[in-house]
């Protein structure tokens, strides 16, 4: 696909929800059921070309980066539920997915790669200090997500470091974006795990995520905010993006507040223990020029976006 100053880039996960939402808005500046919403995009019928790759696979992966400028790296299982085999559905995956995505960067000459990695390689960080803000010098805590089967957090946290370990080996220019909970309107036919995450609060769920939840953010703010690192030369290191550093029962009780018509439990406002509440937690990509969507629209565009695809009524 090619961006506003020409350039080919390649974007994996491009069929999921922020890799739609990425794809549309790099369109806008300058199995088919999967990818079908892709090709309806604008643009889409002259600067777009849909690769299928296989993590594990090189090739498949080279194939697709051959010619490109740069890399957006989103391709990753989100299995937040039942996991039967970690190593299978989400380490391997994810770790050595992202080792290859890299290499074939790098052999073909990519100048950038930016990698989607999550608040997920933030949080949980139970030893992180009561008084002091979680933000990109945090990390999460290897050993615990282990001890508490946490796999979707180790594999995001070990695909992250795996990233860093080869750009310092290779001389490769990386930057991270860390994703708080990704929510709006959804483009692919199908929901992500933070979209459901809604739609089961709107049914009554009393699960309060005390390990898992950092902040919201809208797709469209995910995917500026790669299109920013990578065009700003100075951009580097990881970006923490949520609208703020907040508690899930913040969120709860704004979407009890503006729909009261569904069966949104009561929960606790302070639901996340250790966690400082900030409008702030995204300086480094405030300070690039990015303005998020705050917390309120964005449930009002889920919401809206579950309507309209008739998940809820």
């Amino acid at each position: 696909m090619s961006n506003k100053e020409g350039e080919v880039v390649c974007v994996t996960g491009g069929s999921g929800c922020i890799g739609s939402w990425l794809v549309r808005l790099l369109l806008d500046r300058h199995d088919e059921k999967e990818t079908e919403h892709l090709k309806a995009l604008e643009g889409a019928d002259t600067r777009l070309r849909l690769f299928q790759i296989d993590l594990l696979d090189y090739d498949s992966i080279f194939d697709a980066i051959n010619g490109c400028a740069g890399v957006f790296h989103l391709a990753s299982p989100c299995i937040v539920d039942q996991v039967l085999d970690p190593e299978k559905e989400l380490l391997d995956p994810a770790i050595k997915g992202t080792v290859n995505v890299l290499s074939a960067g790098k052999a073909v000459g990519v100048k950038r790669v930016v990698v989607t990695s999550s608040v997920s390689a933030i949080t949980p960080s139970p030893k992180w200090p009561a008084d002091k803000v979680k933000a990109e010098d945090c990390w999460t805590d290897v050993e615990y997500c282990k001890l508490k089967e946490f796999w979707y957090p180790l594999s995001k946290t070990l695909a992250e470091k795996a990233a860093w370990e080869f750009a310092k080996e290779n001389g490769l220019d990386v930057v991270v974006v860390n994703p708080g909970t990704v929510m709006g309107p959804v483009i692919p036919l199908t929901l992500n795990p933070s979209m459901v995450m809604l739609l089961r609060l709107l049914q009554g769920c009393t699960e309060t995520y005390e390990d898992h939840f950092m902040g919201l953010v809208h797709f469209k703010d995910v995917a500026l905010s790669h299109i920013l690192v990578y065009e700003n030369p100075s951009a580097s290191g990881r970006h923490l993006c949520v609208e703020a550093i907040s508690h899930y029962g913040d969120f709860v009780a704004k979407v009890a507040e503006l729909y009261p018509e569904y069966n949104v439990p009561c929960l606790p406002k302070d639901t996340q223990p250790g966690l400082l509440r900030t409008k702030d937690g995204s300086k480094k990509l405030m300070d690039l020029g990015m303005q998020f969507i705050p917390m309120e629209q964005i449930i009002k565009d889920a919401v809206e976006s579950l309507k309209s695809k008739g998940f809820i009524s």
